[in-house]
């Protein structure tokens, strides 16, 4: 690594850290029970909503209604979603006449929106119209963020009500979520991206001449689009010559910012924020990289406020740094030491004043290696999927640690909400542990850890991965799946790998070099976002309901401090060795394996 790469991490972890006891204390003030200042401002705007739909602000949901609201509610946006995407040729705000998206690809993106795992199998600028974009999925990427939000803050009160049923009002959650968190801050970075010259318009595409003409080879093909043969047999072709460049335009700055901030990662562009109408500048870089982590980190010291322990919330926040930051650094260290292939070239890989060095294959030359490893590391850290640089062309380490860190079930950092109840699943079974250790009922911030919370928390661990094992199982063993990889062997095997990872843990990202736009891999990946992300929140609404039941136990001389680096180095080798134990072998077939044949 270079000093400059040392700086350029430090400087993003301080204004990250900066920042979270400011917003997570704000957070802490709007979500509060008890009424604030902050909620009496826009209780005009609240009580407008809830007379329009109906709602009875006041009324406290139990476990199962509040499941059900939540269930409902998100299919309700998937349907719209999809029919939005089948219906966009004859709706307006398309002015690239853009046709209907296939049924199967039309689900696929519906379920990953509403899922807010917000994978793409499609290209944003060929395939979904402004109309699609605006109304179908950047609704969706702040209807999801809240939705994450909402789950956590049912299951904070789970923990901190003491013999009741319930856990507050879904719709009030939602409302404040959205309007006091991921509205105000996404307007902040709208205005601040299109200062930096994100696009934001409805303009059609701009047809510009290229600076230098070339030309490329395409197939002839008949009326029926069946490829032409000579009288030898061969596929005829023909040289199609380049002299214009279409330049896509649209309402990209307002979806990006969401994007961001809502850990949702779905790119208004098809090369996501490698795109320089999504990303033109090294500041936009910056802030939208800390738009990623940001909301998450926060939330942890919003928790320990809630809970009435802020000692907690810096716990669970210890905890993520602990393996966050040595991954980042092994990442960039990885892509910085340089392509294992080329070692033995007369290749100089060096940085120099002269030349950034290291393995540059698949990075923006704009913003170096340093950024588009920490942009990896936060984005597949976070939940948020984005990318700025191609994952499948990092070196086999290199790619390995994006990719073990979904495989930890999204809990460092993790998505907006959804990341902090994930760790609050592996907190449960972290005392549970503990207390096996001991020969002690387990006790977590005053409430009795028993068979109930246990099974739930452990629900929440386990089908993520199932899921993700499974169903890389089923795509190698099916021609289908294998159709779709662009590479053969162990990359190609990281590249499936990677897919029902991020999937399954609620990601989005993709390794790229796997053509997943078909009905097998649109059907198998729908099937892993929607199962992985549900099954998980009414496991943890259960447990949640279980513990408010609950009465609080006072701490005695054999409860279990959890705000101590004994149970934050707890909590961290649970969560590394389920995720160690869970993938090593899978991993062993695919990027260590590659990396073993490219060193020699």
């Amino acid at each position: 690594m270079t000093s400059n790469d040392i700086v350029q991490l430090s400087l993003y972890m301080a204004v990250l850290l900066l920042l979270v006891k400011p917003l997570g204390g704000y957070m802490a003030g709007v979500f509060a029970d008890a009424p604030n200042r902050v909620v009496r401002f826009g209780a005009p705007v609240e009580r407008a909503l809830y007379r329009l739909c109906g709602i009875d602000p006041a009324e406290d949901m139990g476990w199962k209604r509040y499941a059900l609201a939540m269930l409902v509610f998100n299919m309700l946006g998937l349907l719209a979603v999809y029919a939005l995407q089948r219906l966009q040729q004859w709706l307006p705000l398309n002015p690239q006449h853009l046709g209907a998206v296939s049924p199967d690809s039309a689900m696929n993106t519906a379920i990953s929106f509403a899922t807010n795992t917000n994978w793409q199998g499609y290209g944003g600028e060929t395939t979904m119209s402004y109309l699609t974009q605006m109304l179908g999925l950047s609704v969706q990427n702040f209807l999801s963020a809240a939705t994450g939000i909402a789950v956590l803050l049912a299951v904070i009160r789970g923990f901190t009500r003491r013999s009741t049923k319930g856990l507050g009002n879904f719709w009030v959650d939602m409302v404040r979520s959205t309007l006091y968190v991921l509205l105000p801050l996404s307007l902040l970075l709208s205005l601040l991206l299109v200062s930096q010259g994100v696009v934001q318009n409805f303009k059609s595409y701009v047809d510009v001449p290229v600076v230098q003409a070339s030309s490329y080879v395409d197939t002839l093909k008949d009326a029926a689009g069946n490829p032409l043969k000579d009288a030898a047999g061969k596929v005829e072709t023909q040289q199609v010559p380049v002299t214009v460049q279409s330049l896509p335009m649209g309402p990209a700055a307002s979806q990006i910012a969401i994007k961001q901030l809502g850990t949702n990662g779905g790119g208004f562009f098809n090369v996501n924020s490698a795109h320089p109408y999504e990303n033109p500048t090294p500041l936009s870089n910056f802030v939208e990289l800390l738009a990623i982590l940001l909301i998450p980190a926060a939330l942890c010291y919003t928790f320990g406020q809630m809970v009435g322990d802020r000692r907690q919330g810096w716990a669970l926040l210890l905890v993520m740094l602990v393996i966050f930051v040595p991954l980042l650094l092994t990442c960039t260290a990885a892509e910085q030491a340089g392509n294992p292939a080329l070692m033995h070239l007369p290749v100089d890989q060096h940085a120099s004043a002269l030349q950034a060095g290291g393995n540059m294959e698949g990075k923006e030359t704009r913003f170096g290696i340093v950024n588009s490893t920490l942009w990896a590391t936060a984005t597949t850290a976070a939940s948020n999927g984005s990318v700025n640089a191609m994952h499948d062309s990092f070196t086999p380490l290199g790619g390995l640690v994006p990719m073990w860190l979904i495989q930890l079930g999204e809990v460092i950092f993790g998505g907006v909400g959804c990341g902090l109840y994930g760790m609050l699943a592996f907190a449960v079974v972290a005392v549970f542990i503990a207390g096996l250790m001991v020969g002690r009922t387990p006790e977590y911030l005053g409430k009795k850890i028993e068979a109930h919370e246990m099974k739930m928390a452990s629900l929440a661990v386990l089908v993520p991965c199932a899921l993700v094992v499974v169903g890389t199982a089923i795509a190698v063993m099916v021609p289908a799946g294998v159709a779709g990889v662009a590479n053969p062997g162990a990359h190609g095997f990281s590249e499936i790998l990677y897919a029902l990872s991020s999937a399954s843990n609620n990601n989005g990202s993709a390794f790229a070099g796997l053509s997943a736009n078909t009905p097998f891999w649109n059907t198998l990946l729908g099937a892993c976002m929607y199962f992985s992300r549900y099954l998980l929140v009414i496991a943890m609404l259960a447990m949640a309901g279980s513990l408010a039941a609950k009465r609080h136990v006072p701490a005695s001389a054999g409860t279990l401090p959890t705000h101590t680096p004994l149970f934050v180095t707890l909590l961290a080798c649970v969560v590394i060795v389920v995720g160690a134990l869970t993938f090593l072998p899978a991993l062993a077939l695919g990027p260590i394996a590659e990396y073993l044949m490219s060193a020699h």
